[in-house]
């Protein structure tokens, strides 16, 4: 008799999570193509790693992860919402993001599609953070507040082609792009690339707007730019479109593998 009232609780447990799992897809705007993608990825590392048992499936902790990359959703809401410990939470959304982080190609890697491309358009973005005044590494005086520099490169049409690991705040466009090895790598392929006036003195391919009051045609070719590089405002606008990365609360040792998770996903339901 127990085993019976045992096996039929585990049924009811189930049902409820399934119907919250209802609930959370419809407030998330992603394809289920990305939730049977992360759901794939966190089953084959159950398994790799002998998992025996969970307090969620695979399909809710891709579902868990989905809603806090996505949707920004805390720890707490999620924990209230699935049933589970806020502590559980933390653990399964950091195993999520570690799982796509390591899908996540390196800027070498990444070559083999962007070489396809007429050129490029390279724009560098501020993740921002929730830090003091004190954290001065952090800190851009452009955007005047604390966040973490991204560069980005996008296709002729502003379609997200990869995005940088991330550096403090203070740290210079020009100078993370050279970190990066984004302006060397993209010098030997041959690849033109369009950037913004932030980007001047990186020389190899990269082109930016002219400087100087008295070149002839600098207004022209300088609006002919703007029209060019303007596009790769819709890869911005896709990393945006994670509401996490709008205002990061976790640890900045962590954001890189965030802004990789979130890479992969988009790539996967492209």
């Amino acid at each position: 008799m127990k085993l019976l009232v045992d096996g039929f609780s585990s049924k009811i447990t189930r049902v409820r999570q399934e119907l919250r799992l209802l609930a959370y897809l419809s407030s998330i705007d992603l394809s289920s193509r990305t939730l049977r993608f992360l759901t794939g990825q966190l089953t084959a590392r159950r398994q790799e790693i002998g998992t025996l048992w969970r307090r969620l499936p695979a399909a809710c902790q891709a579902l868990l992860a989905l809603a806090h990359l996505r949707c920004g959703d805390t720890y707490a809401q999620l924990a209230a919402g699935c049933g589970i410990g806020i502590a559980t939470v933390y653990r399964y959304i950091r195993e999520a993001v570690e799982a796509l982080a390591a899908l996540a190609p390196s800027l070498v890697e990444a070559m083999t599609t962007i070489r396809a491309k007429a050129f490029v358009i390279l724009d560098g973005t501020l993740l921002p953070i929730d830090r003091i005044a004190a954290d001065a590494p952090h800190y851009s005086g452009k955007h005047k507040r604390h966040g973490m520099n991204v560069q980005v490169l996008a296709d002729p049409f502003g379609r997200l082609l990869w995005a940088s690991p991330a550096l403090p705040g203070s740290t210079h466009d020009l100078s993370a792009a050279r970190r990066h090895g984004i302006i060397e790598t993209l010098a030997d392929a041959g690849l033109k690339c369009w950037a913004d006036k932030a980007y001047q003195g990186a020389g190899g391919s990269v082109r930016v707007p002219l400087r100087g009051r008295r070149k002839r045609g600098k207004h022209r070719h300088n609006t002919i730019h703007a029209k060019i590089r303007c596009l790769g405002e819709r890869a911005m606008a896709t990393i945006k479109g994670w509401r996490l990365l709008r205002k990061l609360r976790c640890s900045t040792n962590r954001i890189t593998d965030v802004v990789k998770a979130v890479l992969v996903l988009h790539h996967a339901s492209a």
